[in-house]
């Protein structure tokens, strides 16, 4: 039949036998339709296998290949049709195991010379194809953390997109993700519908298959057409960078403020999002209304959002008219406001605790500190300061996150110093230098002094001290260790009762 009509017929087989579908193709290729009733499992294939023809002598192609992996087919079986109708070679290919060393294609082909050469009990290998796959699996997993490939695209040459990426991993463990893999593309522009190109993607879902990944996170905020083209082709949890940071947001907000920020952050973010389906939002929080009489789910859903959204900003204005109310007293009481501020993870918690002999957490992650704490600094002649740790930067930190926060970040605008607190033994110290920088810039606190502080130096060479302190003019202190922390503290406490007795604080 397939010589008569010149085109690649095929049929799709379950594990019971059934011939589930029939497709009729062109010369070329066959058209797949759509799958999504056989769903395929964490670690197991989709419980169907191919099997079609080809005309023209031509094994296994990349397309055959590429839709084993993606759609996790049990098999892709290609028979040759020859001139005289009969049955000619025949090709079966499988996804390997990762751990399968003999070649770095994620697949295995298999040639027989003719169909009835294949003599195989077809279920039984499948079925320990799959053991063999979820045994793998196991031994390179966390447990209970989700799989995820981290995906960048560049533009510009350099290493500032790979350093991007390293942030990404370090934010995707914050997370509680476990970080199977890799991409960075680079190209002229991004794609306008996948971000990265068609066959780059095609290239993730094959590694992601392999690695049984069920996460995609992307080093940039996805359009809203981005992350519905993306989920839709992959099947796959779809995160970008800004979903990321307020996923973190959202385990880590502890006071009732923090939370109502956390919220009302999301809610903007996915407000442009509610029409996408629940596959590409799963990462995020779930759906808010239900259906009603005249209007459809979606409608309601972006009414009740805007009536949250509301709520939430009222409360926060009155949450942020009693901290103001709070900083006023400080003030009358002639108390100056000393502001920590610091790329994440650079340690301003554990100094806050260590001039202030305090028990703030302080954690070895980003974002460990989302609320804002203040402790009294008592210096000599009975001087005290108000000390308060905010929230760390990062870069690309989201706008509707920096809105969301803009009472807590008030703590930075209304300092009479700020305590500016650097990982001195980062090797991206300059893009973390100059993005707070701009941060503190936008915040319109660029005009208040501030004291860099070199941290962590507990951690590098007293060779790279000298070139820290020459090039970015800071204060060499340990928060660990305590080194460095009285030469800090007389700078701070000169600093503001020098300005004192200027007249420019209050006495």
């Amino acid at each position: 039949m397939s010589r008569a009509l010149n085109r690649q017929l095929g049929v799709m087989i379950d594990r019971r036998g059934r011939v589930s579908h029939v497709i009729v193709g062109d010369a070329h290729q066959l058209f797949i339709p759509d799958l999504k009733r056989h769903r395929a499992g964490s670690g197991r294939f989709r419980g169907i296998r191919l099997v079609h023809t080809h005309l023209r002598g031509e094994g296994l192609s990349e397309d055959d290949l590429t839709d084993l992996s993606l759609l996790r087919l049990d098999a892709i079986v290609v028979i040759q049709a020859q001139s005289d109708g009969l049955p000619g070679f025949m090709e079966v290919g499988t996804v390997r195991p990762e751990d399968n060393a003999d070649t770095d294609a994620p697949w295995s082909i298999e040639r027989k010379r003719s169909v009835g050469d294949f003599s195989d009990d077809f279920i039984a290998f499948i079925e320990q194809l799959e053991r063999d796959l979820a045994s793998t699996a196991q031994t390179t997993r966390v447990p209970g953390a989700e799989g995820a490939i981290v995906i960048g695209v560049s533009t510009q040459r350099g290493d500032e997109a790979e350093e991007s990426l390293d942030e990404l991993e370090r934010l995707a463990d914050t997370a509680g993700l476990q970080v199977l893999d890799r991409f960075l593309q680079r190209r002229r522009k991004p794609d306008h519908k996948f971000v990265i190109g068609k066959g780059k993607l095609q290239e993730v879902l094959v590694r992601a298959m392999q690695l049984d990944a069920e996460v995609l996170i992307f080093d940039s905020e996805l359009a809203p057409s981005q992350l519905r083209n993306i989920a839709t082709d992959t099947e796959l949890k779809v995160v970008d960078r800004t979903s990321l940071i307020l996923d973190i947001f959202s385990q880590r907000a502890k006071t009732r403020e923090g939370k109502l920020q956390v919220e009302l952050a999301q809610l903007r973010y996915r407000k442009p999002r509610l029409a996408l389906m629940p596959t590409a939002m799963s990462r995020l929080t779930g759906g808010i209304g239900g259906r009603g009489p005249g209007e459809t789910k979606l409608e309601i859903n972006r009414r009740r959002a805007d009536e949250r959204q509301t709520r939430l900003e009222k409360q926060l204005r009155k949450l942020s008219k009693q901290r103001s109310l709070r900083r006023s007293r400080r003030r009358r009481v002639g108390l100056p406001q000393v502001a920590i501020v610091g790329y994440t993870n650079a340690g301003k918690s554990t100094l806050l605790n260590r001039m202030t002999h305090s028990d703030v957490d302080a954690e070895d992650k980003l974002f460990a500190t989302l609320d804002p704490t203040s402790r009294r600094l008592r210096f000599p002649e009975e001087r005290e300061v108000i000390l308060t740790d905010t929230v760390g930067f990062i870069r690309h930190l989201p706008k509707d996150l920096i809105h969301a926060f803009k009472s807590t970040l008030e703590e930075v605008q209304e300092a009479d110093l700020l305590v500016h607190v650097i990982d001195g033994s980062s090797a991206q110290i300059e893009t973390h230098v100059s993005e707070v920088e701009q941060t503190i810039e936008s915040l319109g606190a660029g005009h208040t002094p501030v004291i860099r502080v070199l941290n962590k130096i507990d951690a590098v060479s007293q060779d790279e001290w000298v070139r820290l302190k020459s090039e970015f003019d800071g204060m060499l202190v340990s928060a660990h260790t305590g080194e460095g922390l009285g030469a800090l503290m007389v700078q701070v406490e000169r600093h503001l009762f020098r300005e004192q007795a200027q007249g420019t604080l209050h006495p």
